[in-house]
């Protein structure tokens, strides 16, 4: 087996790690739900060395996730449902219907995305996926059958919480400006406050909780997405954190031997050198 620009020779060796009598052991007992996770870091990785402007793991890590989905197209293929294939067929047949002005007719192109042929596309690919489960003796209702059951579950919070907001929005369950949200989250404040002086661990849960998705919420209204402005507070709390322990090793210090007092007014430092 040799190393290939072709994604047959990915999907051979997929197959190959998954034959039960001389496949890697490891391979060959996963399943959908414990490959999952490895998918949903793979994801992270990438827009890890997006954001870091490292086109060498980029490569790297776009070949990890396209691996992921392989090896979930051979659980697939081995269970008798669908190839990989099948899975290009899907995502090329969804871009060409949904863009029209771009691979439609003469006409269609000329016209450009009317106003409303999203939403026209995505009905008529609800209507299809429908009658596609109903065929197979499924619940017609792939995520449930409320109005937001469709948000995956699997998101990250944060952005969970965005998209639920953003599609309670379109019913008009919403906030008509940012202010009350503020006003919102003292009062989210002042019930987390209360659950801390009774000791309520379930409450105290809970009461964050709603402070989060409140925030999310004044994000939302502030056209500020919560997750992207958390992972750059991440980065910054690193690279400060960063400069405390070199300006420590630099003095003989260390991070552990260093007070609190030491570390705050290094810390005040980072901030004044960024």
């Amino acid at each position: 087996m040799k190393p290939s620009k072709d994604i047959s020779r990915l999907i051979e060796i997929m197959a190959a790690l998954r034959a039960p009598e001389t496949g890697c052991p490891w391979d060959v007992e996963q399943d959908f739900s414990s490959i999952a996770p490895y998918t949903i870091e793979e994801a992270y990785e990438v827009a890890d060395a997006i954001a870091r402007g490292d086109l060498d793991d980029l490569r790297d890590e776009l070949g990890d996730l396209l691996l992921q989905v392989v090896y979930h197209a051979q659980m697939a293929e081995e269970a008798g449902e669908f190839a990989f294939g099948d899975v290009v067929q899907a995502i090329t047949t969804k871009m060409i219907r949904r863009h029209p002005h771009v691979f439609g007719d003469d006409e269609a192109r000329s016209a450009g995305m009317a106003k409303g042929m999203w939403e026209k596309i995505k009905a008529e690919e609800k209507a299809e996926k429908r009658n596609a489960r109903l065929a197979r003796g499924h619940d017609p209702e792939d995520h449930g059958k409320g109005f937001l059951d469709s948000v995956p579950v699997a998101l990250p919070a944060l952005t969970r919480a965005l998209k639920l907001q953003e599609k309670a929005a379109r019913v008009g369950f919403d906030w008509s400006e940012a202010t009350p949200i503020l006003d919102k989250i003292e009062e989210e404040i002042g019930e987390l406050r209360q659950a801390l002086a009774k000791g309520d661990t379930a409450s105290i849960k809970d009461e964050f909780g709603d402070m989060l998705f409140a925030i999310v919420n004044l994000g939302r209204h502030l056209k500020v997405d919560a997750e992207a402005a958390l992972s750059g507070t991440n980065e910054k709390f690193r690279s400060r954190f960063h400069y405390v322990e070199q300006a420590l090793e630099r003095s003989g210090n260390t991070l552990e031997k260093a007070t609190l007092d030491e570390m705050e007014a290094l810390w005040q430092q980072a901030k004044s050198a960024k």
